[in-house]
């Protein structure tokens, strides 16, 4: 048996390390600590802060995740986040002893991501014991082994929404043969010249100007 459970971290390890470290897909449900994201015909459970979830777009529409994939014996969990640093921020207090990803996600649903590195750098023990499951203890360890290492921490923006129609002009140029990053920079090019409210083809016209030049 201990064999078997060994095998199988070891695969849920590689899966983990080679696939699953961003997803883009469609919003099949959501609520404030989780989000079911269907790509490629699978839905993925994933794991959200409240920020990710007061930021996210509704059911039905377009979205990607910066994913930390969790593996453990036989258990492998997905923790999403729409902000890269808001990523690197749950995996530095996951790498603190005696915190694992279930109270990093509540520190950071508990507080604002800048509020948390302002209370962790400042040494605001009062700040952090807020936090449900902080105790006085927790938080000196926290201030103890981050504090030196957030000095010039800081999270990056969101990653904007996907609209259907942005996500069907890319998929429109890669299927004509042009690599999914240019097709995404001449969609971002497209939008910013075309009027407010342009049709699915004026859209794709106009990148395909962008990527003929």
């Amino acid at each position: 048996m201990p064999g078997r459970l060994l095998l199988i971290a070891y695969c849920l390890s590689l899966i983990a390390s080679s696939m699953i470290a961003h997803l883009r897909g469609r919003i099949l449900q959501k609520s404030p600590d989780h989000v079911i994201v269907e790509a490629a015909g699978v839905g993925y459970q994933v794991a959200i802060t409240v920020s990710t979830f007061s930021d996210l777009p509704g059911e039905g529409a377009e979205t990607q995740l910066y994913i930390h994939t969790h593996v453990r014996e036989d258990t492998l969990a997905l923790y999403g986040f729409l902000r890269s640093g808001e990523k690197q921020l749950f995996e530095r207090l996951i790498s603190v002893s005696g915190i694992g990803p279930k109270l990093a996600m509540t520190a950071l649903s508990g507080m604002a991501a800048d509020s948390l590195i302002a209370a962790l750098r400042g040494n605001d023990l009062t700040a952090l014991t807020r936090i449900p499951g902080v105790g006085k203890k927790t938080a000196e360890r926290m201030v103890l082994e981050l504090r030196d290492k957030l000095q010039s921490f800081a999270p990056s923006a969101a990653i904007p929404a996907v609209s259907q129609m942005d996500e069907d002009v890319v998929s429109a140029l890669v299927n004509l043969g042009y690599q999914r990053p240019a097709a995404e920079q001449a969609l971002k090019r497209a939008v910013s010249v075309v009027a407010k409210g342009a049709s699915f083809e004026q859209l794709f016209r106009q990148a395909m100007l962008v990527l003929q030049k």
